[in-house]
């Protein structure tokens, strides 16, 4: 059975939606279902992550590692590099290939790439705190691809110098960020 229940955003409203294992869904606005509010067949589960996105939209600093997810349908090496991405602290950001190299591919950046647009939870798993090595967003296959990206990251305080962000990406520094 899936569960589902709406939250409310400053850009519409979103869906989030789980399994009897975890969360199996987000979607962001404007998604295609439509754009009504309530719960509908929600679970105590979708509920609180509906109130922790609220809140994430809201500027609070939120970890959603709390929450398990269920990420069947996705490739064994998928499911390792979102479960990876998933410990990207709040307001950081990972590169691709030091994704890669943390999940013992070292040279599979566009693999990592790849998982990244197969996550079906964003947000949940910060797909969007991963950019390219000169601190590029290169993608993001949520509504609004890199533009909802960056509003994301300045949400969290990541600052930017064009269409770069602001931080010097140390692979070094995001190995001790995830592995904490």
């Amino acid at each position: 059975m899936i569960y589902q229940t709406f939250f409310q955003t400053p850009y519409g409203v979103g869906l989030v939606a789980a399994t009897e294992i975890g969360i199996c869904r987000l979607e962001l606005p404007p998604f295609k279902d439509g754009g009504t509010t309530g719960d509908c067949n929600s679970s105590a589960l979708t509920r609180r992550a509906a109130e922790l996105l609220e809140c994430y939209f809201n500027h609070t600093p939120i970890n959603f590692a709390q929450l398990p997810v269920d990420l069947h349908g996705r490739t064994g090496f998928q499911q390792q590099i979102l479960r990876l991405a998933m410990q990207i602290p709040y307001g950081q950001i990972v590169s691709y290939g030091c994704l890669a190299k943390l999940a013992g591919y070292p040279g599979a950046a566009r693999a990592v790439g790849g998982a990244m647009a197969a996550n079906p939870i964003p947000i949940i798993i910060p797909c969007h705190r991963v950019v390219a090595t000169s601190g590029a967003l290169t993608g993001y296959s949520g509504p609004g691809g890199i533009a909802m990206k960056k509003i994301l990251l300045s949400l969290e305080g990541i600052e930017f110098m064009g269409k770069k962000t602001a931080s010097k990406i140390d692979c070094f520094t995001q190995e001790l960020l995830i592995q904490k």
